[in-house]
């Protein structure tokens, strides 16, 4: 799930440069190959499905997204998916899922407690018997945001090829477990910087099994990296696989 400035279609156009396809996007097309209906909740530009059909998936996969130009970009390149416009209240799937998941950190955008509690639900209801439910959010302790900084400039390169400048600043203090920050677009393409200003939460491992027990989900299986290392303190991520609990 993208930061819903990604619905400015000049935004939308950068935004697999900016995130780059890696570890995360290998861990999680290795389990959608192995299942037989996929719902990738903020599938963004339709990336990790679309990947998944071209490497001969045959079964269902469902792209849902609330940005109307990332799917856009997700249609034109992959017709073969069923791409969704909205969020997990659009369309109330009952066991229809074998596997759902959540990449590029999306879980940090429910921001709150009901947010969150009803996406979870939402997930439960729609996943089949026996499924899975896949996300990452960032280790809290091992405060990623402090390295989101001004200095640490991206360069990226428009459809027309200008080069477009690009730059985080976090908004202090931080207060508790939600961080947010500006992200700053520079380029060509746009008369003056576009700004966009995003808040994610970054919840502790007990946080996370709280919300997941209260929409019935029970942590199957928790990774602290991409190459399933334990989670530790140092450990960059939180990766959780889910199952429901009944």
């Amino acid at each position: 799930m993208v930061d819903r400035s990604f619905a400015d279609p000049s935004l939308a156009s950068l935004y697999d440069q900016l995130n780059p396809w890696g570890e995360g996007d290998d861990f999680c097309l290795e389990l959608v190959m192995s299942a037989g209906a996929v719902l990738d909740v903020g599938c963004g530009t339709g990336r990790l499905l679309r990947t998944a059909r071209r490497d001969g998936h045959p079964g269902r996969l469902t792209g849902l997204d609330p940005a109307a130009a990332m799917l856009v970009r997700a249609r034109r390149r992959e017709p073969g998916v069923e791409w969704v416009l909205g969020d997990l209240r659009t369309a109330p799937w009952r066991g229809a899922f074998d596997l759902v998941v959540m990449t590029g950190h999306a879980f940090q955008v429910l921001v709150g407690d009901e947010e969150l509690r009803l996406a979870l639900r939402a997930v439960r209801t729609a996943l089949a018997p026996g499924g899975r439910f896949v996300f990452e959010t960032r280790n809290p302790a091992a405060r990623a945001w402090e390295t989101w900084t001004p200095d640490r400039e991206h360069r990226l390169t428009d459809p027309d090829g200008e080069v477009v400048r690009v730059r985080q600043e976090v908004q202090l203090p931080v207060p508790g477990d939600r961080v947010t920050f500006t992200e700053t677009f520079e380029g060509a393409c746009w008369p003056r910087p576009q700004i966009s200003r995003s808040t994610l939460r970054f919840l502790d491992p007990a946080a996370l099994s709280g919300f997941l027990a209260g929409a019935g989900l029970a942590v199957a299986e928790r990774y602290g990296d991409w190459d399933r290392s334990p989670l530790t303190a140092a450990s960059p991520e939180i990766i959780t696989v889910a199952r429901p609990t009944d």
